[in-house]
């Protein structure tokens, strides 16, 4: 059974004469496991791709089916419940509240599963663990350095162990060692 069943996927951005066409006919599958990535120009789709991956766009034509469920016959609440239930996303901004600490930054997607909130606290601690970053806990995004908020946002995309991690260019902000460290954490 393939995690993710892409077929025909189309995106266009626009009418008429004025459309731009941003995927054409993009078709795939991808199995529990498998770490895939897309690569292109600028301006090539890939962010767009993601985008429909993660359930926030649709696409103009295609279909999308991620662990046997048609994402795009969902209704606009489901969808949303789809992606915070299955997806775990690491965008190039990283979307971090300021005015919340790192730990409560990683609790967010925590804050829909139904466990305690000291399990959700473990778990959030242990994301922030994996990513070499429990001892700035306490602090405001405003106090960390860019590329600890970039392994801020992956410890909140995996703290509740999603089934899809979606990426942009997940160690853009990274040095070189801590990139190579990030991406096997992500394997």
């Amino acid at each position: 059974m393939s995690l993710i069943v892409a077929e025909n996927l189309v995106k266009q951005y626009g009418h008429g004469d004025a459309a731009v066409t941003a995927l054409s006919g993009i078709s795939f599958q991808i199995e529990p496991g498998d770490f895939v990535g897309a690569m292109g120009e600028s301006g090539a789709g890939k962010s767009t791709l993601l985008a429909i991956l993660g359930a926030m766009t649709a696409p103009t034509l295609g279909s999308l089916t991620v662990d046997e469920i048609d994402v795009y016959s969902l209704g606009q609440e489901q969808r949303a419940d789809f992606r915070r239930e299955f997806i775990g996303f690491i965008f190039q901004s990283f979307h971090l509240v300021p005015y919340l600490t790192v730990l409560e930054n990683v609790m967010i997607p925590l804050s829909i599963i139904k466990i305690s909130k000291k399990k959700k606290m473990s778990m959030a601690e242990e994301a922030l663990s994996q990513v070499g970053l429990l001892d700035k806990a306490n602090r405001l995004p405003g106090m960390i350095s860019g590329g600890e908020k970039e392994r801020v946002a992956i410890a909140r995309a995996i703290g509740n162990e999603p089934p899809l991690l979606l990426t942009d260019e997940p160690t853009g902000n990274l040095d070189t060692k801590t990139s190579c460290e990030i991406m096997e954490l992500l394997k």
